[in-house]
């Protein structure tokens, strides 16, 4: 299944019909010891949202960083229980993943409000699809991958959203590593830090992943 199944940006334009030049920031792979925070001060620093798609192990041994994203404002949604490729597993198996990761979040953080769900390696199938309607939450992909994950660069990571934003988008960043790697994330964080004010520079304002329905 593509990701023209999923929500792959967001609407750009205002109830009144004017275009809304809206960005939405997302990370995935945390919560990470040390890079989730760094990514947490950045955020901080330029008032800016984000949503964080944990793994739930991660969540299971770093509930603090879980409390900590969402008392600074953000919001936390749903990357699986241990970041396995989805079309490799069986349906019990996809929905379990969802499930366990829901409750490890909510465990770490009774109240988190989980909204979103994003696949593994952007990974789409019927079952994810499926387990994902089943427990109340929006598949969510990207529009704009920079490829922060492969440390291309903090220039490149940033040459890369900007060539690639329009209202409406959905950007992935990284600010954890899937459960098999450790590399550092230090390009991501120095690249955000870069890439708020030159948003904001060419009119865009990045905000809140909007309700769903």
């Amino acid at each position: 299944m593509k990701h023209l199944d999923c929500i792959c940006e967001m609407s750009s334009h205002c109830a009144d019909g004017t275009q809304e030049r809206s960005v939405y920031l997302t990370f995935d792979d945390g919560p990470d010891p040390v890079w989730t925070p760094e990514v947490l001060d950045v955020l901080a620093q330029h008032r800016t949202p984000a949503t964080f798609f944990l793994i739930g192990d991660a969540a299971v041994d770093r509930p603090e960083l879980v409390r900590r994203i969402i008392a600074d404002g953000h919001e936390v949604a749903n990357h699986t229980m241990t970041h396995r490729d989805l079309s490799r597993c069986e349906p019990g198996e996809v929905e379990r993943e969802i499930v366990e990761a829901n409750s490890a979040i909510r465990m770490a953080c009774p109240q988190a409000a989980v909204r979103y769900f994003r696949a593994p390696y952007g990974s789409w199938t019927k079952e994810a699809l499926k387990a994902s309607a089943s427990t109340g939450l929006a598949p969510l992909h990207w529009s704009v991958d920079p490829r922060d994950w492969a440390r291309p660069g903090a220039d490149l990571i940033v040459d890369a959203v900007l060539a690639g934003v329009r209202p409406g988008a959905i950007v992935l960043l990284h600010d954890g590593c899937e459960c098999s790697r450790s590399d550092p994330r230090d390009q991501t964080v120095v690249a955000l830090s870069r890439l708020i004010p030159a948003l904001h520079d060419r009119g865009f304002t990045v905000r809140p992943l909007p309700q769903h329905h």
